[in-house]
């Protein structure tokens, strides 16, 4: 019996062993055939395959293979469609930007006209009615009523502030400033050009802030408390600014007309390739839309002012010619080749720039929408400013100080005398009223169709910003507490506050007409918390609210940088 027993156990114990010997071989053969299939494609195969592998032809690894194998070999695009369709997308997007730029540059150009052509045309209408108005009131016995309305006392002083720094401004030797600049060397009237432009950006900023800060003392309620210097050095603190910048732009005026009147144009040339460089310092950097827009501002800006330095050192060159128009066609090739460089400049700069950061040239749609939307809201009945000080804002186009340059050289170039010349005058200047007039309708009904197609008519009717209660907003918000996260099957119900702005993103998802003329901020995803009851992450602070298009004007600081 016990024999048995042991026979059996044995007989139990030589299947398992034979069963596990059976199956390392066959794990064994499997692998052999897997090391043998990825060999394959190689052209070889390892030792430890059959003995009939070690046996292959030797044809197969001849270099006629691999050449017929790399001639006849394919792959399809299809497998990747998402990837190519990209690309193509980005290449109709570069292709579409030269067109779209235009349009914006052209509908800024005459944006600029328009501003430009006030100062000499409406602007002293204005003030001559303000002046009437200030006689007559009093005369009248009409005490009741204000002396003046805010409108026309910034008119006033806009009129005082360009004749007073008229009157400073011939006591400058043009002449002697020219053959000043001409006696510098090439490089460093390179040098000096290149602060000139940055001189001249810091002036825009800050002379803007002078001005508004002039207005705002001189038109301000009495009933509220005092909490400024006075009128009259804010008076004079804008009159020196003027004065300084026309004088910086004079210089530009003066540097540009040394350079055309160059022999070897060496200069002209070192400032036009100024312009490219400008693309290595703005295409390889990180954009938002809004910084986008700053920098089409800037050249649209700039390019108006280009025309204006290039209409200036013209109007010299012909006068020390006597006028021949001859040498107006010696000019023209010089004038040419700086307008068509600075296109070219902000073409590529532009196209690389919105293909880098994957942004659509639908964007300058809605940039000249914003534009638009401007003009339009300058027309209302409650507008709280002029027209003129909105495009300095946005654009940092400052027309005051580059319309005194242009009355100083046209009236130091063109001679006036005897009554022929008077009644020349006074058509031209009837002539450039009707420009103006012209100019301004035909662009407030362009600038009707862009706001109408943008859908922004709902904004024309909303109050102009307060900073008090953006401030007093934007400190509410930053006390506010963390919110939870609601449980599942539950709804928040609106707030009071939220029920007056049905497009709250609490309450609506988002969707790309929800982001019209808006750009997300540029801040870090720090300081995140885990919910224990939903297990998502939640951000512990709240975030800042994203900037309208309408709120950046050219110097706003958008995310981390002004272009």
């Amino acid at each position: 019996m016990a024999d048995s027993l042991s026979s059996s156990l044995g007989e139990d114990k030589d299947k398992e062993k034979a069963d596990r010997e059976r199956s390392r071989r066959d794990i064994r053969i499997d692998q052999n055939k897997a090391e043998d299939g990825l060999t394959e494609t190689l052209g070889f195969k390892t030792n430890a395959g059959d003995s009939s592998t070690k046996k292959r032809n030797m044809s197969d690894l001849s270099l006629l293979r691999f050449i017929t194998t790399e001639l006849t070999r394919g792959y399809f695009l299809e497998h990747n469609e998402a990837k190519y369709t990209e690309r193509r997308e980005r290449v109709y997007t570069c292709l579409r930007i030269p067109k779209e730029l235009e349009k914006l540059m052209i509908f800024g150009f005459f944006l600029c006209l328009d501003a430009f052509l006030y100062v000499f045309t409406l602007l002293p209408l204005r003030v001559i009615l303000a002046l009437l108005r200030l006689v007559t009131v009093p005369c009248c016995g009409l005490s009741g009523s204000r002396l003046l309305q805010p409108a026309q006392v910034c008119d006033v002083l806009k009129g005082f502030i360009m004749v007073l720094c008229y009157s400073m401004m011939s006591y400058v030797d043009y002449a002697m400033m020219y053959h000043l600049i001409r006696g510098q060397s090439v490089i460093k009237l390179y040098i000096i050009y290149n602060m000139l432009e940055v001189a001249d950006r810091l002036f825009s900023s800050f002379g803007q802030d002078i001005l508004d800060a002039l207005y705002w003392t001189a038109t301000e309620p009495k009933e509220k408390k005092r909490a400024h210097i006075g009128v009259i050095p804010h008076f004079f603190m804008a009159v020196l600014y003027v004065f300084l910048h026309a004088i910086l732009i004079m210089i530009q005026a003066t540097t540009l007309n040394v350079a055309f009147n160059s022999h070897n144009k060496s200069l002209l040339t070192i400032m036009m390739s100024n312009n490219f460089v400008e693309i290595k310092g703005s295409v390889f950097k990180k954009f938002e839309k809004n910084n986008l827009f700053q920098m089409s501002n800037s050249d649209i800006k700039e390019r108006f002012t280009n025309y204006i330095l290039l209409l200036i050192v013209c109007l010299r060159n012909m006068e020390q010619f006597s006028w021949n128009p001859d040498h107006l066609w010696v000019l023209f090739p010089d004038v040419f080749m700086v307008i068509a460089s600075e296109s070219a400049v902000d073409v590529v700069k532009h196209a690389f720039i919105t293909k880098f950061n994957d942004i659509s040239a639908d964007v300058y749609g809605e940039y000249r929408a914003s534009l638009a939307f401007d003009l339009v809201s300058s027309r209302q009945k409650n507008a709280y400013t002029d027209y003129s000080d909105s495009v300095s804002r946005r654009m940092g186009f400052i027309p005051l100080p580059l319309a005194l340059l242009l009355i100083r050289v046209v009236t130091s170039s063109v001679k006036i005398q005897g009554s022929l010349s008077f009644m020349c005058v006074l058509l031209f200047y009837l002539g450039m009223i009707t420009l103006k007039v012209l100019n301004s309708i035909v662009l407030l009904g362009t600038s009707c169709v862009f706001v109408k197609a943008a859908n922004m008519e709902e904004k024309l009717s909303d109050p102009p910003p307060s900073a008090v209660s953006s401030r007093a907003n934007s400190r509410a918000h930053r006390f506010k507490h963390v919110p939870t996260l609601p449980q599942q099957g539950t709804f928040n119900q609106p707030t009071e506050e939220e029920s007056h702005y049905p497009l709250s993103p609490r309450l609506c998802p988002t969707c790309e007409s929800d982001t019209f003329l808006t750009t997300p901020d540029d801040e870090d995803d720090v300081s995140k918390i885990i919910n224990t009851d939903t297990g998502l992450e939640g951000d512990m602070r709240p975030k800042t609210p994203k900037k309208d298009l309408l709120e950046i004007d050219r110097f706003t600081i958008c995310g981390n940088r002004i272009n």
